[in-house]
């Protein structure tokens, strides 16, 4: 975004990672402390970017944690911090957007999903669910703003290469995809206005065909490219720290046996420009 002229700025629950993250991406990108799952935080976080860089014309809700394990041994203060930050957090963040948009009489509003949002993985239910919802979310959002000027995009990758997706084993039709890939996704989407936008491109064609074949075919071809394996064999040893750092954030979690986090940070940025 910053080599097309936008000038950005990146919410994080840790300011200094923020503050830190804005310098090594230069170009004035400013970083603020940003809590999803804290209204009044969203809002401040907004209204001050504003005050810097002038009026929104895009928010990036990119917040999400990942838990991984059998849903029956999930626990209940597991499943609330998921809905907390990967559903919550979407739909005060685009509220909030919404509201800044319409004062604009226009902006583009881009929530991050996942391809678990268009189907169910063992081992990352109620994950599955909360990406299930942003998709739903964002289309309703789309259909209540259509023809106002107001565009909406839902970004859906496969396994990204951050610490998230380390551990996780990798199905024979696609490889995992680097960040970058990702950000150039979200520009082009933001350019044509596109609505779904997976990454890579080719996963939407294998999610959109299997609403087309029968379970068994669907399920069987899942074994085939292992795609049922990969939220349900994650290797914890090489997800240890980021599982460890996540339990700091989930009461009563156990350190050796908490869910990882998305991006840098248990509590991944938003992005305004």
């Amino acid at each position: 975004m910053i080599d097309e002229g936008a000038r950005v700025a990146i919410g994080d629950i840790d300011s200094a990672l923020a503050e830190r993250t804005a310098g090594q991406l230069g170009s004035g990108t400013v970083g603020l402390p940003l809590d999803v799952t804290d209204r009044v935080s969203f809002a401040d976080f907004l209204d001050r970017v504003e005050q810097r860089l002038g009026g929104l014309d895009v928010v990036i809700n990119n917040a999400g944690i990942m838990p991984l394990g059998p849903f029956i041994e999930e626990t209940d203060a597991i499943a609330s911090r998921l809905v907390d930050i990967n559903l919550h957090g979407v739909i005060t963040g685009s509220k909030l957007a919404l509201e800044h948009f319409s004062k604009r009489g226009g902006g583009h509003l881009v929530n991050i999903a996942s391809t678990a949002g268009k189907t169910g993985f063992a081992g990352g239910a109620t994950y599955c669910a909360t990406k299930h919802a942003v998709v739903g979310l964002s289309e309703a959002i789309r259909a209540e703003t259509r023809d106002s000027g107001i565009d909406v995009s839902v970004v859906m990758p496969v396994v990204v290469n951050t610490e998230l997706g380390s551990g996780l084993p990798e199905p024979r039709a696609f490889k995992r995809v680097e960040p970058e890939d990702v950000a150039d996704a979200i520009v082009e989407a933001l350019q044509t206005g596109r609505y779904e936008v997976f990454v890579p491109r080719s996963v939407g064609l294998l999610m959109r065909s299997k609403a087309l074949v029968p379970t068994a075919v669907a399920d069987w071809v899942a074994k085939v490219i292992k795609g049922d394996q990969v939220l349900a064999k994650p290797d914890h040893a090489a997800r240890a720290a980021y599982e460890a750092r996540m339990a700091q954030t989930i009461p009563g979690s156990d350190p050796a046996t908490a869910p990882a986090s998305e991006g840098s940070n248990p509590e991944r940025e938003t992005q305004a420009a």
